[in-house]
């Protein structure tokens, strides 16, 4: 009989794969019985980060539960091709639609693509998928970036520079179905352009590190750019031996900002400190593979007090990510780094004056 850990990524010397199968289990404990995967049980959901979660499964094993994930996401889109803001127990809480949420389905199909090689499953979620980025692509602002909700004016750096990963996976899996998507490519070169050259003109939320770190693991950043851009205020957020604070104003380390960190730092060759990064955060692990949230140091305390399955779908991804080099990996493990994307778009500056053309600093061009 086949090993079922065979599959299962691990990183030696800080996660085993029967420990990552462990986390994947906790996620799938806490999934509704519609397949949805709310941040803790009796929590609200969000569509990026169940699909996170759904990714974290599929890597971890838990195949039925993932495909019962993605399952549901498609019943609670919109005919306009949004995603509300929260849904608790299938009743939306919160119907601003976000555009980050509404991208995100790409990365998590595409990844199930790279795992399971699955056409037919590709083909049942690809018009979601289509739906969801034509309408993000139609928030798109002048200058580039992507307005965060219909109601509310301003591109988050964060929110946009995930969506420029979603693009990059939504043209792939154009490719994969021959349905080309050429008015994705110039969104995604204009955001591109936007994220690297004029990150001030988006909304000011700098006190939050992902705001600091998501340029660089959504894709748009790369090469010696992303080491400056991770230079300027490490000493702010990481704390040695803990990991990396949520906000820059607190004594909170959170685990999934620090997984995400350490999948940045994978995705442009520094896999030193990501190592020591993952290996700072497993203070977080708790009982049956659970993680908790965060913690305050000086009080230490967890805050809040709840296991979440975001951070914990956050250290699977990151171990797989290192896994490929450190340990064992999945045919998904690239999916941050970005090498199985679509080829970086061409840059393109059309609102403000700056010269447009298809170097961009530290990554290829996709060809003409």
């Amino acid at each position: 009989m086949a090993d079922p850990l065979a599959r299962i990524p691990y990183v030696d010397g800080i996660l085993t794969a029967e420990q990552v199968a462990e986390t994947a289990a906790s996620i799938a404990a806490m999934q509704e019985p519609s397949g949805a995967v709310p941040w803790t049980i009796g929590e609200h959901t969000d569509i990026w980060n169940h699909v996170e979660a759904a990714m974290a499964l599929l890597a971890g094993g838990q195949v039925a539960a993932a495909e019962r994930a993605y399952a549901w996401v498609p019943t609670m889109q919109r005919a306009d091709g949004s995603w509300p803001m929260k849904i608790v127990g299938d009743e939306v809480e919160d119907h601003r639609g976000e555009v980050n949420m509404s991208s995100y389905l790409a990365v998590g199909i595409w990844h199930h693509w790279l795992i399971r090689r699955d056409v037919t499953f590709v083909r049942r979620f690809w018009p979601a998928v289509r739906a969801g980025l034509d309408w993000v692509v139609s928030q798109q602002l002048p200058f580039g970036g992507i307005n965060w909700t219909p109601d509310e004016s301003g591109a988050l750096l964060a929110g946009s520079s995930s969506i420029y990963q979603s693009l990059r996976a939504g043209v792939a899996l154009a490719d994969l179905v021959d349905e080309p998507q050429p008015e994705w490519e110039l969104a995604g070169g204009r955001l591109g352009h936007a994220i690297r050259q004029h990150r001030e003109l988006f909304l000011d939320k700098s006190t939050y590190s992902m705001d600091w770190y998501y340029p660089v693991l959504g894709g748009a950043v790369r090469g010696e750019d992303a080491f400056a851009l991770l230079r300027t205020r490490w000493n702010e957020f990481v704390v040695d031996g803990l990991g990396i604070h949520c906000v820059d104003t607190n004594p909170w380390v959170t685990g999934a900002e620090t997984c995400e960190l350490a999948m940045a730092l994978d995705a442009i060759g520094d896999q030193r400190r990501a190592l020591a990064l993952l290996a700072d955060m497993q203070h977080l692990r708790g009982d049956e593979g659970k993680y908790w949230t965060g913690w305050v140091y000086g009080d230490d305390v967890h805050w809040p007090v709840e296991h979440t399955t975001y951070t914990a779908a956050a250290v699977i991804l990151a171990i797989d990510a290192l896994g490929e080099t450190h340990g064992h990996a999945t045919e998904g493990s690239g999916i941050m780094r970005g090498t199985s994307l679509a080829p970086h778009f061409a840059e393109l500056a059309l609102e403000c004056g700056c010269p447009s053309g298809d170097e961009v600093p530290g990554v290829a061009p996709r060809p003409h």
